[in-house]
């Protein structure tokens, strides 16, 4: 009970972009269409994951014991950076077309901070591995849900007649704040 506790919390209680604000920058500069969002999530995912479940293991496993735990955010984001790296030269040969679609927005997992969030907090709240890989994926779940909820809200308002003076990003932000609240909503579910 207290993993579907913590993977509901994570994907929708606790959005990493929608009620805690990390990962922004991709979240509102790859949503303009729905397949380069999905693809952004499903990057997401891989990465967010991994990078769980190697920090967790390093943490757990060569900082902790050596006591080297003021280490942990210099040693979290080398390990997200060589696998973000992994992840680029990745679709460049297998899904050319995702990684021109992505652009730059795809090197800049490196800097999400929704990725190194979550290996930080998997080490904060003293989570065992497990529970690090879980919040992990159902983090990333979570990114990619609210990236493509926002792309498909994005491809709707192209073909709508919207007020001059909102069009472009005061409406993207206008969506994305409606997406909050409605996110926020269920804040009181979980604890």
């Amino acid at each position: 009970m207290k993993i579907i506790l913590l993977a509901l919390s994570a994907a929708f209680v606790n959005n990493v972009v929608l009620s805690q604000f990390m990962g922004i920058c991709p979240f509102l500069g790859v949503s303009k269409k729905i397949s380069t969002a999905a693809g952004m999530g499903g990057a997401v995912v891989f990465v967010m994951t991994i990078a769980s479940t190697v920090t967790s293991l390093i943490y757990s496993f060569i900082l902790k014991p050596l006591d080297l735990e003021f280490l942990n955010t210099i040693v979290f984001i080398l390990v997200i950076a060589a696998l973000v790296q992994f992840v680029e030269m990745f679709l460049k040969k297998v899904i050319p077309s995702l990684y021109q679609a992505l652009g730059v927005y795809l090197p800049l997992i490196t800097t999400n901070c929704a990725v190194l969030g979550v290996a930080l907090t998997n080490v904060q709240k003293g989570y065992s591995i497990g529970e690090s890989i879980i919040n992990g994926i159902f983090t990333a779940v979570g990114f990619a849900v609210a990236i493509i909820i926002l792309a498909g809200i994005r491809e709707k308002l192209e073909k709508s007649d919207i007020p001059e003076s909102f069009k472009g990003a005061p409406i993207v932000l206008i969506s994305a704040g409606l997406m909050a609240i409605a996110f926020m909503g269920l804040s009181g579910l979980i604890k």
